[in-house]
């Protein structure tokens, strides 16, 4: 993998494999320039420490309105170039039946096809506090399948749901969803589905927890269950949380 993404940063710097640029201010080295701007923002982010544009403008001689252009332009073909590779969802009906057998033999919950939450990221200004939800599936071994993030702090999880993309391929079936299978020690067909809290719509596809009011003991045990499969989106997001 230290090679693949080798080969990704000297995409990026222009065929110089992955060295921190000099001098000449066009062209290629432009890309460079841009690039160690913005590598010098997520080495300080990633060791927890807030970077403004206005220290990297002081760190690098350059204007903060420079700074303010580069870093989204940079973060933009980034995600271009990285998102096939590194954050590609399933996208065939043998994908999702591996995701989906994860979730059985790891956390005993079959026909599960990921683990959906929001997390909110809040950020500061002089005034208030703000957020940006982060909405995501993961799958059994805490591993992104898909993200979503913009919407601001005041929707809820479901109403971010309902503006995502994820949320339209499902109810169109666009992205090969296995047919219904039966569950194990059965012979009735169950369609695979996605489970969450309950902040989400129930769906066909969408699975949540009972209501906790005057549950039976199998419907405890279902949510024992279903809770056991969902927490693994929330131990993702803590996992991001403390590397970044």
């Amino acid at each position: 993998k230290g090679k693949d993404k080798g080969d990704d940063i000297q995409h990026f710097n222009g065929g110089r494999g992955g060295r921190p640029c000099q001098g000449v201010w066009n062209g290629t080295d432009q890309t460079c320039q841009k690039t160690n701007y913005f590598l010098g923002y997520l080495k300080r982010t990633s060791q927890q420490h807030w970077e403004s544009f206005s220290s990297l403008s002081y760190q690098f001689r350059v204007g903060v309105s420079t700074i303010r252009q580069f870093i989204p332009e940079t973060c933009s073909a980034n995600y271009q170039v990285l998102k096939d590779k590194y954050l590609k969802g399933p996208d065939s009906v043998e994908q999702w039946q591996q995701v989906a057998h994860g979730f059985e033999t790891q956390w005993n919950f079959p026909n599960c096809l990921g683990a959906l939450d929001g997390k909110h990221s809040t950020f500061y200004n002089y005034k208030h506090s703000f957020s940006i939800v982060l909405m995501a599936l993961v799958d059994s071994s805490y591993r992104f399948l898909y993200v979503d993030v913009g919407f601001n702090g005041q929707i809820s999880d479901g109403g971010v749901f309902e503006g995502c993309s994820l949320q339209n391929a499902l109810e169109n079936r666009t992205v090969n969803i296995p047919a219904s299978a039966p569950l194990p020690g059965s012979n009735q067909l169950t369609p695979y589905c996605i489970v969450a809290d309950e902040a989400f719509p129930l769906k066909e596809y969408l699975m949540k927890p009972y209501p906790n009011r005057r549950l039976s003991v199998q419907q405890h045990i279902f949510n024992y269950r279903l809770s056991r499969a969902r927490r693994v989106v929330e131990n993702a997001f803590g996992i991001l949380a403390n590397r970044f």
